[in-house]
C-alpha cells in the first residue's frame, strides 16, 4: 500500500504539536510492513526534525505566493518563474518567523478558498501536485493534515481516484479568531466538503464531538486514535540539588497562557513562600509574540526575580530533554480550549507530572496518562494553588510522574498508533 501525507508546515520556528502530531503519524505508518509512505510539505517547510524524516524536498502552494496572489491584484497571474523565486525555503523559513503565515488575520477569504478549493488552488498547481504524485505511481492513499485544506480532497479525489483520509485537531483554533461572517461559513464549508473524505482521524473524543457540533456531519467516518510516540532517550541526567523549577513547554504567546504561568509563578515566589522557584520556558515564538513577551519579562524583573527565569532558545532533541531534566512541574494554562494537548504526553513520557485546567481534551487526557491534576476554576489562584501542591508534595508529584510515564510507554505507543492508522487505511 502507498501513502501520501500532504502536511501544511509551520516553518519550525515554535513548537508545533499539529506539525509533531503530523510527523508522528508519518513515522508510525512507516513502521508498518506492506506500507511505503513519503509526506510533501504545503505552504511553509516542516520544522528541522521533519527534514530528517523522509520528507519530500518540494514545497507546494507556497504560502508567500498564494498570499500574494490573493492580495496583490496585478501578481494574481504571477508568472513560473517569480512564483518559484517566491517559494524558495529561506523566503518561507523568514515567513514563518514573522508569522503572518500562521496567523490569522488578513487570511480569512484565503482560508474559504481553501477549504472550497476552487480559488485558492489554481488548476496548474493542481496539475503540477498531481503529477508529481503519480511520478511513481498512483497513491492508495492521500492523508491531509487539517480540514482547512479539504478543497484538495475534491480535486485529488475527482482527479486520481484515490482513498482521502483527513485529520482533525485544533483547526477551531484558526477558524474561531476569524470575524463573521467567515467563522460561520468556514464550518458550514468544511461541513459541505466532508462528504469527499473517506475517513477522519481525531486523538481525543472531546475534539469528534466539537467538530461534529460545529460542521453538522454525523461523526460515522471520524475515528478516534490517541496519538502515540516513541519517547526521546534521555539526555544527562535530574540535576541534584537544583532548586525547584516550574516549566512551561509550548510555543510562548497568549493564546497558550504564558502570562497566566508567569502571573502564578509571580504569586509563588511572592504569597507561598517560594522564594528558590524558577521558571524555565521552552517551546519558541514568532515575530508576533515578542512584544508580548517582553511584557512578561518586565513583569518579572520588576518583582526582582529575572534571575529566577531561564529560556531554553531550542525546543528539540537534547536541547528539549535537558529542559525536561531541569523542571520539576509543567503546566500549559490554555486560554482556549485545546482539542489535545501532545506537550501533557511529551511531559509524562519524562516522568514530569503536569497541572492543566480542566478545559477542553485535557481531563480526557490526564485521567489516561494518570499523569497530573486538572483544576477548576481556570483562575491563576487556583492554579498557582494546584502547582503549589505538586511543588510541595514530592512524594504526590513523583507518584504522578511515574505514573505518566508507565501509561505513556504501554498505553501511547508509536506501535499502537500505526497498527489502528493502518486498519483505517485498510477499510474500504
Amino acid at each position: 500500500m502507498k501513502v501520501i501525507y500532504l502536511i501544511t508546515g509551520s516553518g519550525g520556528s515554535f513548537y508545533c504539536a499539529n506539525c509533531y502530531r503530523d510527523m508522528l503519524y508519518f513515522r508510525a505508518i512507516r513502521k508498518m510492513p506492506g506500507i511505503t509512505a513519503s509526506a510533501i510539505p504545503l505552504y511553509l517547510p516542516p520544522d528541522d526534525a521533519g527534514t530528517v524524516t523522509g520528507f519530500d524536498e518540494h514545497i507546494f502552494f507556497g504560502a508567500i505566493s498564494m498570499f500574494l496572489r490573493e492580495k496583490v491584484g496585478f501578481l494574481k497571474n504571477m508568472p513560473d518563474f517569480l512564483e518559484k523565486f517566491f517559494d524558495m525555503k529561506p523566503f518561507l523559513k523568514l515567513a514563518a518567523r514573522q508569522a503572518g503565515t500562521t496567523s490569522t488575520e488578513g487570511y480569512e477569504e484565503l482560508t474559504i478558498n481553501m477549504i472550497e478549493g476552487d480559488n485558492a488552488f489554481r488548476k496548474k498547481e493542481v496539475d503540477r501536485l498531481v503529477g508529481y504524485l503519480m511520478k511513481e505511481g498512483k497513491p492508495d492513499v492521500i492523508h491531509l493534515s487539517n480540514a482547512l485544506i479539504l478543497g484538495l480532497a475534491r480535486q485529488l479525489k475527482n482527479r486520481m481516484k484515490v482513498k482521502v483520509v483527513c485529520s482533525l485537531l485544533n483547526e477551531d483554533d484558526w477558524i474561531d479568531d476569524m470575524s463573521e461572517p467567515w467563522q460561520s461559513k468556514a464550518w458550514e464549508m468544511i461541513g459541505r466538503e466532508s462528504v469527499h473524505v473517506d475517513h477522519f482521524i481525531t486523538p481525543s473524543n472531546y475534539y469528534r464531538q466539537l467538530f461534529i457540533s460545529k460542521t453538522g456531519v454525523n461523526g460515522d467516518n471520524i475515528h478516534v486514535i490517541p496519538l502515540g510516540f516513541d519517547p526521546e532517550p534521555a539526555f544527562g541526567g535530574k540535576k541534584i540539588n537544583r532548586p525547584p523549577a516550574l516549566g512551561f513547554f509550548s510555543r510562548v504567546s497568549h493564546y497558550n497562557g504564558f502570562d497566566k504561568l508567569v502571573d502564578a509563578f509571580i504569586e509563588l515566589k511572592t504569597k507561598h513562600s517560594m522564594p528558590n522557584l524558577t521558571l524555565n520556558v521552552c517551546g519558541g515564538y514568532t515575530g508576533t509574540d515578542k512584544a508580548f513577551i517582553s511584557d512578561q519579562i518586565r513583569k518579572i524583573r520588576e518583582q526582582g526575580f529575572r534571575e529566577s527565569i531561564k529560556i531554553y532558545p531550542e525546543f528539540q532533541g537534547n536541547k528539549k530533554m535537558e529542559f525536561f531534566n531541569d523542571v520539576d512541574v509543567i503546566s500549559v494554562p490554555v486560554r482556549k480550549y485545546d482539542g489535545y494537548g501532545l506537550y501533557i504526553l511529551e511531559a509524562n513520557s519524562s516522568g514530569i507530572p503536569v497541572v492543566q485546567p480542566a478545559t477542553g481534551a485535557f481531563p480526557e487526557i490526564i485521567a489516561a496518562s494518570g499523569g497530573g491534576i486538572t483544576y477548576m476554576p481556570d483562575t491563576v489562584e487556583e492554579l498557582s494553588l494546584s502547582l503549589k501542591k505538586l511543588l510541595k508534595d514530592k512524594e504526590l508529584a513523583s507518584e504522578l510522574g511515574k505514573k505518566g510515564k508507565e501509561r505513556v510507554l504501554s498505553e501511547f505507543s508509536l506501535d499502537k498508533m500505526s497498527l489502528a492508522i493502518s486498519e483505517i487505511y485498510r477499510e474500504s
